[in-house]
């Protein structure tokens, strides 16, 4: 496996932070809210000795730089904005969840610009999908409390989601979450007020999904996004919203062989 290398990028919304390894075809990662590159720290080093993976900080997250708009379309801008500052015209683009939604903005916005799109656990979002959500808590949501209380909160809420010996893994969560206290929830919201139904169909290039086996809030739209892009799925067992901390190794292999099927003539 490769070492992961870290960097700042200069863009018109100010620095960018991202994590990358190898060389060779390039192939950029995009993570879920609330998080930064560190949802790949395991995917990258196995991907790196294949391409050239890096794993971006999205606009508003991580140490990447921050903005007043939270929203699918400010984040698909500061995508574009660090692929023209390292001067790449043709990516393998990945998301995951929320990474995934800013994906398919790019998608339908610059097909010209990817070689192939992977779509990791993906939500459809549709009308009866805000409806459904509009009254619900919000995600993430804690209110920092004088004594440091709202750090435990972060992890009590999170804690279902991983599996026993993954208390890494939730660490890092707590400390994404953290650097965005005030606008936890701000990520969600962007996917929910998102207009995905007109994209879908501007989508071109060539498409997998795919999704824990145990991610019972995205499987289930799965088959009708598959139907809408004209894709395959992939279903992964022993992951569920963690999946490329859970399965690293059968994420990165799916990636992989997709990104490699892409470039065959």
């Amino acid at each position: 496996m490769t070492s992961v290398r870290r960097r700042y990028v200069d863009t018109r919304f100010g620095q960018m932070h991202l994590a990358e390894c190898g060389s060779g075809t390039p192939v950029l990662f995009l993570h879920q809210t609330p998080r930064s590159w560190t949802e790949y720290i395991r995917v990258l080093p196995i991907a790196g000795g294949h391409v050239h993976a890096m794993a971006l900080d999205t606009l508003g997250f991580g140490q990447s730089a921050h903005t007043g708009e939270f929203s699918i379309g400010r984040f698909a801008d500061g995508v574009e904005a660090v692929l023209d500052a390292l001067g790449l015209s043709r990516i393998a683009l990945v998301g995951h969840h929320t990474g995934a939604v800013i994906a398919l903005e790019v998608a339908a916005r610059a097909p010209s610009r990817l070689s192939a799109l992977v779509l990791s656990a993906m939500p459809h979002v549709t009308p009866e999908r805000r409806e459904r959500v509009r009254d619900l808590p919000r995600v993430d949501h804690v209110q920092p409390a004088p004594d440091g209380g709202h750090v435990t909160e972060l992890w009590r809420q999170r804690r279902g989601f991983y599996d026993a010996g993954q208390e890494g893994d939730l660490t890092r969560f707590v400390i994404d979450a953290l650097r965005v206290v005030d606008r936890l929830h701000d990520g969600h919201a962007a996917v929910s007020a998102y207009e995905m139904a007109p994209r879908l169909p501007l989508v071109r290039t060539r498409t997998l999904l795919m999704c824990g086996a145990d991610d019972a809030y995205a499987l289930p739209d799965q088959p009708a996004l598959a139907r809408a892009l004209g894709c395959e799925l992939k279903v992964i067992d022993g992951a569920g919203v963690c999946l490329p901390e859970q399965r690293p190794d059968a994420f990165a292999e799916a990636v992989l062989s997709f990104v490699t099927a892409s470039r065959a003539p």
